[in-house]
This record gives structure tokens, sequence and C-alpha cells, in this order.
């Protein structure tokens, strides 16, 4: 009878209750992380499985783990069989952190994001890489490492830029127009009548007298320009200089983009944005006039 149970017992630690190397844990246990140094043998990943108690027995880890393992910082959760935790580390399936960057976000909001988020901890070197690379980030939602350095994300982010344009004929001017066109329409309809009136405007050599350009130059975004902030010097202020700034003023997606190099054709010269997302167009100033009329009625309770 002793032998049955000794048997029972032994059967039950072989299968998964503890011999396996898998530790107890209930539901919703806390993630374990572990770092993997660069060259680490299995014994050696073994032993840190074990000593930060993600595995029970790294001997058990030895058998399983059969090929290579990636270096990095790792998440484990506590339920997860060494099988499991193996295949993590061949895969190289390193712990990261999630990152949105919106449509229309300058360099310095990405940099702020990034801390934000955990991801840096200082902007500094992100910073001093992006120099002139504003409007060539491209906003989507990345997974960076807990170990990222700012070298490695930069060129991430301008790779997905590429492949994103691949295939477009994308001039440094469109981009200027993209982005513009990024910070001025809140709606896909829009966005390729907006680029239209930049065009026409440029063409008959006016000043395109858009806020976003003055936004762009001010040390913090204002819910309302003054006229004292439209005399800014800078380049930039298109209030103050007729043509495209000197550069983007954010970093565009792709629906603006594609919007700089297929405007739509009219003879709007003019445009306030209406009641609601979308914006309203006039060809002549006097329409232009009777319409921000009209907006500023319709506003009033």
């Amino acid at each position: 009878m002793k032998r049955c149970i000794w048997a029972i017992a032994a059967f039950i630690v072989l299968s998964g209750c503890g011999g396996d190397g898998r530790p107890a844990a209930g539901p919703g246990a806390t993630p374990l992380e572990v770092r993997i140094p660069e060259g680490a043998s299995i014994t050696r990943v073994g032993q840190l499985l074990e000593e930060k108690h993600v595995i029970r027995s790294a001997s058990y880890f030895k058998r399983v783990a059969t090929g290579t393992i990636l270096p990095g910082l790792y998440a484990f959760s506590p339920s997860d069989s060494p099988e499991a935790i193996y295949q993590k580390l061949a895969r190289g399936d390193v712990s990261s952190i999630k990152v949105t960057f919106p449509e229309g976000f300058t360099i310095k909001k990405m940099a702020a994001k990034l801390i934000e988020r955990g991801v840096l901890t200082d902007d500094t070197e992100f910073l001093q890489l992006t120099q002139g690379l504003e409007g060539q980030l491209f906003p989507d939602t990345y997974a960076f490492s807990k170990t990222v350095t700012a070298k490695e994300i930069v060129p991430q982010l301008q790779q997905h830029f590429q492949k994103q344009t691949k295939g477009l004929s994308l001039t440094p001017e469109a981009l200027i127009v993209a982005s513009l066109i990024e910070r001025e329409a809140e709606t896909d309809e829009d966005r390729p009548k907006i680029a239209g009136v930049i065009y026409n405007r440029i063409r008959k050599k006016m000043r395109l007298q858009i806020d976003a350009t003055v936004q762009y130059i001010l040390p913090q975004h204002k819910a309302r320009l003054l006229f004292s902030d439209l005399k800014t010097p800078s380049p930039y202020n298109t209030y103050l200089h007729a043509g495209l700034p000197p550069g983007p003023i954010c970093n565009p997606g792709l629906a603006s983009i594609k919007a700089a190099l297929a405007p739509e054709k009219s003879d709007n010269l003019f445009y306030v944005q209406g009641e609601g997302k979308g914006h309203i167009f006039a060809k002549t100033f006097e329409e232009h006039r009777a319409n921000i009329a009209r907006v500023r009625k319709s506003a009033r309770p």
C-alpha cells in the first residue's frame, strides 16, 4: 500500500505539480521579470529563472531547453510551464511597452510620450538623433523593449515611414503640405479640399495664414491664438511669410500624405471650421467673411 501511495505521489510531482519546474500560482498572479544576459548558457538561464522563482527546477528546465536562448528582458507569468518559458526565450519574445503616436504629433511630443510610457528616462539623445527628421517618423502604435535605446527607436520609426510611403512620389514639399493638412483637417473628406486650398494660395503667391504653423513655433500650445502670436518672428510663421514653411510642422499620417499628393481641384482659397468637425470652403474673401459670420452666429447661445 505504501509503495502505491509513493508511486502516485511521484507521478503527481513529475506530471506537473512541482517536479516540472513550474511554481504553484493562482489566477491573476503578478508577472515576473528576468533579464537574460548576452551569452548566458542554458544552465545559467535555468539558475536565473529558479532564483527569480519563475521555475522550481533548473535541472528540469535544462532538459526542456534544447536550443538557442536569446538575451533580453522577459516577463513571465508564474503559471507558465517550463516549455512555454523556453519557447518565449527561443523566440526572443522580450517584455515590451506599447506606445501610440497619434497623427500630427511633433517630435517633441513623441519624446514626451516615450518618457511618459517609461520607455526613455531622458529625451536628450532622442531629440538629438531626430534633428531634421520632423515629418519622417511615422505615427502608429509600436511595441518597444523595456531595454530599448533612442538609437534603436529612431531607425524603427524611420523604417516604418519608408515602408508606409513606399511607391508614393513624395517630395519634400508634398511632405510639408501633408503636415499642414494633418494639423488643419479633422475629417478625411476635408483633407484633399484643404490640400487644394494650400496649393491654390501658393500659386497666387498668397500667404497661407495657417494657425498651426504659429502653434508649432510657440513654446506651449494655446487653445486660442492672439494677434500678438501671429507676429511671432519665424520662417515657419505663414502669417508673416508667403509660401510653405521650411519644413514639416508635425508627423502626418498616410491619409494626409495621400491628400497632399492628390489635392481636390477647385477655385477655393479660404476655409473656416464649421459647427461640427468639417470645414466650410470659399472662393472669395467676401464669401469667407460671410461663412465666418454664419459660424459665429450659430455658435451663440
